[in-house]
C-alpha cells in the first residue's frame, strides 16, 4: 500500500529481475509459462532416458530432505508452515506461520520464535484478519463480508474507494458464478446491480510493471527456460 499507490513512483520500488519483485501479474505470468512449457515438453520427458538420481545434484526443495530425516534420524533444519499455537506470541494462535524447525525420526519440532517487532506484527495481523474474513465469507457465502475483506486489503485500499470495491466484487462474483454456488442468490443481486446501476470508471492499462508472457519458442531460446528442465 505504501509503494503502489502512485503510478509514477511504482518503477522506483519494483524490479523485473524476478517475478516476485513487484512485477504486475508476475506470478500469473510465470505459472502460465510453466504450464505451457510443461504441456509442450512433457512428452519429450517420457521419451527420454530415465533420469539418474545423484545426491551430488540434489535440489534445495524440502521434500526429500524431510523424508531422509524421518527415515534415518539425521536432523534437518528448515522452514515450515504450521499453526502458530504460541510460536509467535503476538500473532493469533490459529494463524498459519512459516517458522524455522527441525525434523528427525520423531517428526517435526518447532521451537518458540518469540514476539515479532510491533511494526511487523501489525502488518501480519492485518493480513491475517483479511484472510480470516475472506475465508469465512467463502464458507458462509456472505458477499457483504467478502466485500469488507477486500476493502480492508491494503493493496486494494491503495487503489480503490469503497464504491469501486463493491462494483469490483460484484463483477468478480458474476464472472466466477459457476464455481461459487455458495453465494447463491447474492450473485443474482450482483447481476442486477451491474445491469441497473451506473458503471464506475476503471483504471485502464496493462499495469505499471508488466512483462509479456513468453511463448514456448521464446522459452526454448533462453538458457534458463522456465526452470522446468527436461531430464537427461
Amino acid at each position: 500500500p505504501w509503494y503502489r499507490k502512485r503510478q509514477d513512483e511504482i518503477p522506483d520500488w519494483t524490479s523485473t529481475d524476478a517475478w516476485i519483485l513487484g512485477e504486475t501479474g508476475g506470478y500469473l505470468r510465470v505459472c502460465t509459462e510453466n504450464r505451457n512449457w510443461f504441456e509442450t515438453d512433457f512428452p519429450n520427458w517420457l521419451e527420454a532416458e530415465p533420469a539418474t538420481f545423484d545426491s551430488a545434484k540434489r535440489s534445495d526443495e524440502h521434500g526429500s530432505w524431510i523424508i531422509e530425516a524421518m527415515e534415518t534420524g539425521r536432523v534437518y533444519r528448515g522452514h515450515f508452515n504450521v499453526r502458530n499455537r504460541g510460536v509467535i506470541p503476538n500473532l493469533p494462535p490459529d494463524a498459519i506461520v512459516e517458522v524455522p524447525g527441525y525434523v528427525d525420526r520423531n517428526g517435526l519440532a518447532i521451537p518458540g520464535v518469540g514476539d515479532l517487532p510491533l511494526g511487523a506484527a501489525a502488518i501480519c495481523n492485518n493480513s491475517i484478519q483479511v484472510q480470516r474474513m475472506a475465508t469465512r465469507a467463502a464458507i458462509a457465502g456472505d458477499a457483504d463480508l467478502l466485500k469488507q475483506a477486500i476493502l480492508l486489503d491494503p493493496l486494494v485500499g491503495a487503489v480503490c474507494n469503497p464504491p469501486e470495491v463493491w462494483q469490483m466484487v460484484d463483477e468478480m462474483l458474476v464472472a466466477q458464478a459457476e464455481w461459487l454456488p455458495q453465494y447463491g442468490g447474492q450473485i443474482e443481486g450482483a447481476r442486477r446491480r451491474l445491469a441497473t446501476q451506473p458503471s464506475l470508471a476503471r483504471n485502464r492499462g496493462d499495469g505499471a510493471v508488466r512483462l509479456k508472457t513468453r511463448t514456448v519458442e521464446e522459452l526454448r531460446s533462453t538458457s534458463q527456460g522456465t526452470g522446468l528442465s527436461r531430464p537427461g
